[in-house]
């Protein structure tokens, strides 16, 4: 009883409202301008986390793609601005693959990472799909699997809905399908393979669906007190998102309850999360894809065989997709964005974290003063101690805090009181 109480509270806390201010907004011509190029053949994707390598040993799963250089991608025309002030990011769907050649695609990475504290809203209008095509929007830490991942857009192959996860290190779990709209995939610990997963339930969240109602957009609140994550079909916006401007403050009152709540009631944010890099790619296939790896994810379509294995002669993701001409497979493996905005609580301007990383870098930089609030990360408690509208308001406060309404200093008294009585 008291736990479910205790849920509902945090619920109730997801959905209140809270300003933000711009931190960045990447679009048009300028987006790539925060952005590193990955320019190395893909040797990430599935990473071996130590339960899986323990498990089958040295097998590889990297995906079936070359991720290009800054240079190559755009004088390629994998990586452009429209002429509507959109920015593409596809995969080569128009050179003839040998066997043994992999396909050439895009990966992204911010230049800065994003502290507790702080909101990220990406608005899409097409998300790559296919046989074999794996895109996604993701976040990472400097060292990963130990400071946190991020799943906030993902799917494979003929998939017709977005799946949103958290990836840490032992002793985070997702706390179950309270306070959110989606649906828990089959694991509540965030430390296995799969991830704490959570299906969409909302229609036209990915594929064809998605595109042919005019995309839409994803928000992400990345606190202490949680990692909550919003979607909405382009004719349901909220106004407070419809009408906002590069430089506006972003008011989240008319969201409502997110389609993710990761609560910080049995994950320690804190503990589990540093800043977090925010990651666009498109990879393809995967050695591990058609195996053993994704039966941890029990009951999802994301193997190969049960949608696209009839698609070619052998029934093998590469030889059946990858490999021959690039058309007209790879004709929606594309991402089409109107821009990717970050916020804070509190304003603060994230700092570059170097020089550009190398070609053959693994794309894991961070920046060491992301925002004003990023050297608060190590000192930062948690939620639980030190209720938002107690803190001190001010640059080197990581949580989402400094405009608290009566509704949460209410809810926040009610947990003092829940917490003492006699249940």
């Amino acid at each position: 009883m008291v736990g479910l109480v205790f849920f509902s509270i945090f619920a109730l806390l997801a959905s209140t409202g809270s300003a933000y201010d711009v931190i960045r907004e990447y679009s048009g011509s300028t987006f790539f301008d925060g952005w590193d190029f990955y320019g190395a053949p893909d040797n990430l994707t599935l990473g071996m986390t130590a339960p899986f390598a323990s498990q089958f040993g040295s097998l590889s799963c990297q995906g079936n793609v070359t991720w290009l250089s800054e240079t190559d991608a755009i004088s390629q025309g994998l990586a452009y601005v429209n002429n509507q002030g959109h920015v593409i990011l596809k995969v080569d769907n128009t050179t003839n693959v040998t066997y043994g050649q992999e396909r050439n695609s895009v990966r992204i990475t911010t230049q800065d990472a994003y502290e507790l504290g702080s909101l990220w809203l990406i608005d899409v209008n097409h998300i790559p799909y296919g046989c074999s095509v794996w895109p996604a929007f993701w976040s990472f830490g400097p060292k990963w699997p130990d400071d946190g991942e991020i799943d906030i857009i993902e799917g494979i192959n003929l998939m017709t809905y977005n799946q949103m996860a958290i990836h840490t290190t032992a002793g985070c779990t997702h706390s179950g399908s309270v306070g959110q709209l989606g649906t828990n995939g089959p694991t509540t610990d965030c430390s296995q393979p799969s991830g704490c997963t959570v299906i969409e339930t909302s229609p036209n969240s990915f594929q064809s669906g998605f595109a042919a109602s005019g995309g839409g957009v994803w928000a992400t609140r990345f606190d202490a007190t949680g990692i909550y994550i919003w979607f909405w079909s382009r004719p349901d916006i909220p106004q407070s998102i419809s009408q906002a401007t590069s430089t506006s403050s972003l008011d989240s009152s008319d969201w409502g309850t997110p389609h993710a709540n990761f609560s910080s009631l049995t994950c320690n944010m804190t503990a589990f999360f540093t800043p977090q890099n925010l990651v666009l790619d498109i990879t393809l296939c995967g050695d591990c894809l058609l195996k053993v790896f994704l039966r941890y994810r029990a009951g999802l379509s994301w193997d190969y065989d049960p949608t696209c294995g009839s698609s070619g002669p052998t029934g093998l993701c590469y030889n059946d997709c990858v490999v021959g001409p690039g058309s007209p497979l790879y004709d929606t493996a594309y991402w089409d964005i109107s821009y990717i905005r970050t916020y804070t609580s509190s304003v603060s301007t994230p700092s570059p974290s170097g020089s550009p990383a190398s070609s053959s870098s693994s794309a894991t930089r961070t920046s060491t003063t992301a925002t004003s609030i990023s050297s608060a990360a190590s000192t930062d408690t948690n939620i639980a101690d030190t209720p938002p509208f107690l803190q001190p308001i001010g640059s080197g406060e990581p949580h989402v805090a400094p405009r608290v309404s009566w509704r949460m200093a209410l809810v926040y008294g009610l947990i003092i009181v829940l917490s003492s009585a006699p249940w």
